[in-house]
């Protein structure tokens, strides 16, 4: 991944190779990003100019064997931290990143603009919620440890430090705070407010704007087996609530929520609210006469433009932070069809 394969984010990737041409690289960066939008590319792309050994004119030279490397993220020392759990891909009894290292290249490599539910299917643990524990940070510190193996920078890639635990944070602590020599933490977040302070004040914090319609539709080209088929199923249930809620009908509402409250997986479910959540932002847009930045697909307009006369002005206000608190209750293992019939419920006394 060179800056000039990045899809979107131009200013961030500029500001990138600005710090690297510059030599002013902070040792902790947090990348904000909405699920999916590139900041694993723009990452990567950072991480193979900083050590490219004849890089030019804004680019690394994709020839050294740095960038060969690179290529197939097998540089030694390029490090990479995501959340995970016992599955059937892994034998480990304490499984780390490096239990599932082989998915997770052939992912990045095939299409770095994944989503995390697209993390969790291909390290098959769709089913269970991920995690970085205190085996984790046990590891890192260890490769850390060692000399570099080239005379470039080490660089650890963590994505979703939110599903970090408080023990694991605080082991890593000092190594993020006093980093060994040309050494960089290389943070991923799709929930800032979600990492843990310590975590995140010793942090640069860089916001990765979400991508425009004809970004994602370049992006969408890069996945082989790319499936909209859980999106259509979202909006179709989307729908189905918001219809029945505009029309007095709880009943309605209440059954169409019970096709993601019973039988699906916790990762779906928070899936389905992270989607509402973005349809909710179409409907304030429309309600504030913004529909031409709202990105509304052209066969949902109607349905967008009819909603967001039928709801009250405060309706988003209201339940954008019940969607987020659903998403937190659901990661506690909380019933997920107490956490939605709340929900439904809470929106239907909101919606006028």
């Amino acid at each position: 991944m060179k800056f000039a394969d990045i899809i979107g984010n131009r200013e961030v990737a500029a500001l990138l190779r600005n710090m690297a041409d510059s030599s002013r690289v902070p040792h902790a960066m947090l990348f904000y990003e909405n699920d999916g939008s590139g900041a694993l590319a723009l990452v990567l792309a950072f991480v193979r100019y900083l050590n490219c050994h004849k890089r030019s004119g804004g680019e690394a030279c994709g020839e050294c064997p740095s960038c060969r490397q690179m290529d197939k993220l097998i540089h030694p020392d390029l490090h990479f931290v995501f959340p995970v759990n016992k599955g059937p891909k892994s034998s480990d009894d304490k499984p780390t990143s490096d239990s599932y290292i082989k998915y997770w290249r052939e992912l990045a490599c095939a299409n770095p603009y994944f989503t995390e539910a697209d993390l969790q299917k291909t390290i098959g643990i769709e089913s269970k919620n991920g995690l970085i524990a205190v085996a984790e940070a046990k590891s890192l510190i260890s490769k850390l440890s060692l000399s570099s193996v080239s005379d470039g920078y080490k660089a650890v890639v963590f994505y979703l430090p939110e599903k970090m635990n408080p023990e694991t944070a605080n082991r890593l602590l000092k190594l993020v705070e006093e980093p060994p020599e040309r050494t960089l933490f290389l943070f991923i977040t799709h929930s800032p407010e979600n990492v843990l302070q310590t975590i995140f004040s010793r942090c640069q914090s860089i916001r990765v704007l979400p991508l425009t319609r004809e970004e994602r539709a370049k992006v969408s080209s890069l996945r082989k087996d790319c499936d909209d088929s859980e999106e259509v199923e979202f909006m179709d249930l989307f729908m189905d609530i918001m219809n029945a809620i505009v029309s007095g009908d709880l009943c309605a509402a209440l059954d169409s929520i019970e096709q993601v409250s019973v039988g699906e997986s916790r990762e779906k479910q928070k899936a389905f609210c992270i989607f509402a959540s973005e349809c909710l932002r179409k409907i304030f847009l429309m309600q504030k006469n913004l529909g031409s930045v709202a990105d509304i697909p052209q066969e949902y307009e109607a349905f967008f433009g009819q909603i967001s006369s039928k709801c009250g002005k405060l309706f988003c206000v209201r339940i954008f932070p019940e969607l987020t608190k659903a998403v937190s209750l659901i990661d506690r293992n909380v019933s997920s069809r107490i956490v939605f019939t709340d929900l439904v419920n809470r929106m239907f006394i909101s919606v006028k």
